[in-house]
């Protein structure tokens, strides 16, 4: 029975670092449930059985992990979770010579207080000075920075 206990925690520990390594990697949790199971069966390993299968258990756990983990980065599984595409448009885009203030547009989506709206044939992305709007709402440009522009809402 001890050694059903002992195989159960150091095998369930393992998979439970496999877990971390491959689908929640950064969390700890998981990590950590895992590494205190091992260590439990490994605790429990020379309680029941004397050190000599305590330290067997010990080395042999040290392999098992070694090997768990050679073999979940060597799966093809990362492939699934890895992103394959870039984005190749600009983050930032220069609108002063394109939008002025006092020019009128609506708001395409709920500002709250930022979000997409559309002056002419322009979409960009407003922003409140920390109000709300909803889409379809009538904005009026107030000021224009760079890439950041401030709108007012029309009655």
């Amino acid at each position: 029975m001890e050694w059903i206990i002992v195989s159960g925690l150091v095998l369930a520990g393992l998979l439970l670092l496999v877990v971390e390594i491959l689908f929640v990697p950064g969390t700890t949790l998981v990590g950590l449930l895992g590494f205190i199971l091992v260590l439990t069966g490994v605790a429990l390993s020379f309680k029941y059985f004397g050190p000599e299968i305590g330290w067997l258990t010990v080395g042999g756990s040290t392999v098992l992990s070694a090997v768990a983990v050679y073999a979940s980065f060597k799966s093809k599984l990362w492939s699934k979770f890895s992103l394959k595409s870039s984005m190749t448009g600009l983050a930032v885009e220069n609108l002063d010579d394109k939008l002025q203030e006092g020019q009128e547009g609506k708001a395409l989506s709920s500002l709250r207080p930022s979000g997409k709206a559309e002056f002419g044939n322009i979409v960009c992305e407003v922003r409140t000075r920390g109000g709300f709007a909803d889409a379809g709402s009538r904005l009026k440009i107030s000021e224009v920075s760079g890439s950041v522009i401030i709108v007012d809402t029309i009655n």
